[in-house]
């Protein structure tokens, strides 16, 4: 039997991750977060997951650090870091910019690391 649930998410009303990530919609095989009005900042450790992370910038610039690469992100760039590679992210300016993790990273207990 197919799931047809419609599920429809307001970002008002989503809850904040202990990053400040905000938690969107939610199947059972992909998820989306925001990254809203991200400060400057360049001290996230280096990190991976257990999920795929496909990024989109909205505003704001950032810097990707990923397997010993750097690749520079502005608004209307996209971006993949494939599950398991080892990255962080330094912000330049302020940052906002949307996630879809697969499988999904959500809030509640679930989140992989």
């Amino acid at each position: 039997m197919t799931d047809t649930t419609v599920k429809k998410v307001s970002s008002a009303h989503s809850p904040t991750g202990a990053q400040g990530e905000v938690y969107l919609a939610s199947g059972k095989r992909v998820s989306m977060r925001m990254w809203r009005d991200e400060q400057p900042r360049n001290d996230k450790p280096l990190h991976k997951h257990g999920y795929e992370v496909v990024g989109y910038v909205i505003a704001g610039r950032a810097e990707l650090e990923i397997e010993g690469q750097t690749v520079r992100l502005e608004p209307g760039d996209s971006w993949v870091v494939p599950a398991g590679a080892e990255h962080t992210y330094r912000i330049l300016e302020t940052f906002t910019a949307i996630e879809a993790t697969a499988p999904p990273a959500q809030v509640h207990g679930r989140e992989p690391s």
